[in-house]
């Protein structure tokens, strides 16, 4: 018996339906002048002083934005005595983090696309709950989203298998029919690994070619 066809597909949005992840590290060194180096570095450090990765703490609401903040300014002072925090609003990360930051036009008119030929589409996404009026303004122009898991409000992030458990029950279909798109190759493993099809997005004709190839989705170029 053959797989049932892909009816909902999952966009990541951090690095899919955003700009990459570099990008984003680039513009807030502009910001603040603190190196992406330095910032991943504090933020690493903070997550494993509590024994989780990177941005679980605020990812899974472990802390608040605020608290994460505080605990990057104490890590980046003692990890680069003399640095200049003077341009970083920490404790408001999210606030600055996303400041003049637009969406990848070209994987939001996918989304709209993808709808428009039969399917659902929906966000999935590790994410913190003080910068939801942030990030979803960049998304606004998806239109309506069918589905939404947001890490920090169901307690699970990718790649744990149960978002991906919980996000196929949420839409009321088997594993076999969600697929996802996102930029980490480790949350498309994972996502495979519980019966998901995956496109493990690196560029948009690439991402795009792909998901032409595994859901029959008329070309859009």
């Amino acid at each position: 018996m053959s797989a049932p066809a892909t009816s909902v597909i999952w966009f990541d949005f951090g690095g899919v339906l955003s700009p990459p992840l570099e990008e984003l590290y680039d513009a807030y060194e502009t910001k603040t002048g603190i190196t992406p180096e330095q910032l991943q570095g504090a933020m690493k450090e903070v997550a494993a002083e509590l024994d989780l990765p990177t941005l679980a703490p605020v990812e899974l609401g472990t802390m608040s934005e605020p608290e994460w903040g505080a605990a990057l300014a104490r890590v980046l002072e003692d990890r680069h005595p003399g640095i200049d925090l003077g341009r970083a609003r920490l404790t408001s990360f999210g606030e600055q983090w996303f400041s003049g930051i637009e969406a990848n036009q070209s994987m939001i008119c996918a989304f709209r696309y993808a709808q428009a030929n039969g399917f659902r589409a929906g966000v999935l996404s590790n994410n913190v709950l003080e910068w939801e009026p942030h990030w979803m303004r960049i998304i606004a122009p998806l239109g309506p989203v069918d589905l939404l898991i947001d890490s920090c409000k169901v307690g699970v992030r990718k790649p744990d298998p149960k978002i991906f458990e919980l996000a196929a029950d949420r839409a009321g279909v088997r594993a076999e029919e969600c697929l996802l798109i996102d930029d980490l190759e480790e949350n498309c493993a994972a996502a495979a690994a519980t019966g998901w099809r995956t496109v493990h997005f690196r560029n948009n004709h690439q991402a795009l070619t792909d998901l032409q190839r595994l859901t029959g989705l008329p070309s859009i170029y």
